[in-house]
């Protein structure tokens, strides 16, 4: 038999089901794992879930010279712009930048950094809806990332995050999601509360990260991945 499968032959193959883990067989007898929360695509993270809007009109660049653009704003695009050969390897400070203005990357927020840079809207908008850290619908002042990837999942990441989310339930302010990998493994489970790592962390420290952050104190600063020995004491600060 020819080891070349036939376009019809790969369309018409009925795919082979992947075996179950072995905690999930019947026959299993070690410790019992909760099943991992899975969207309905099977994946732990949401995915991309809007359509392309296919009647918008072509996407143009905007006009610097009516679009105004705060001053400060201005600045640290145009700094950034200024650390590269091509100005559209800037997009990602840029829309950091922005989402710090405005609080999220809000059409606004884009179109702004579109006039400076000199993009259209619709590039800018491809990049910050790829990256998890910057957000194109409104949230809290506070972000607060729990790492739910492996390492951070077998050490009780997912019943961190439900525990944070709880916490946080009443608080607008906060915004909490679950994260593919911050790579702090060596922290697990850990967090990112504003851009500070913290770590390991348990279901009971929800409520004090709350509690900080409402307070305005450092976020459990014993726990902070800056705090944290280092093996080489040159290495330190």
């Amino acid at each position: 038999m020819s080891p070349f499968r036939s376009r019809a032959a790969t369309k018409t193959a009925t795919p082979t089901p992947a075996p179950a883990p072995a905690h999930e067989r019947s026959d299993w007898d070690g410790p019992q794992i909760p099943p991992v929360a899975r969207f309905a695509h099977g994946s732990r993270v949401p995915g991309w879930d809007d359509a392309v809007d296919l009647t918008k009109d072509p996407a143009v660049v905007p006009d610097p010279a009516s679009t105004p653009v705060p001053a400060t704003l201005r600045a640290t695009i145009e700094e950034a712009m200024a650390r590269y050969p091509d100005r559209h390897s800037a997009s990602i400070p840029a829309l950091h930048a922005a989402q710090a203005e405005h609080g999220w990357c809000s059409p606004e927020a884009i179109e702004q950094v579109a006039a400076v840079m000199r993009v259209t809207p619709a590039y800018l908008t491809s990049v910050a809806t790829f990256y998890d850290m910057l957000v194109t619908v409104p949230k809290g002042a506070h972000d607060v990332f729990v790492c739910t990837n492996i390492s951070c999942s077998l050490r009780g990441a997912d019943e961190l995050y439900e525990a944070m989310n709880e916490a946080a339930e009443m608080d607008d302010d906060i915004t909490v999601r679950s994260f593919e990998c911050l790579g702090a493994c060596d922290i697990a489970p850990m967090a990112s509360v504003d851009g500070e790592y913290i770590g390991p962390l348990e279901p009971a420290d929800a409520k004090r990260i709350v509690e900080d952050l409402q307070a305005g104190r450092p976020v459990l600063e014993a726990k902070q991945l800056r705090h944290r020995p280092c093996a080489d004491p040159g290495a330190a600060g």
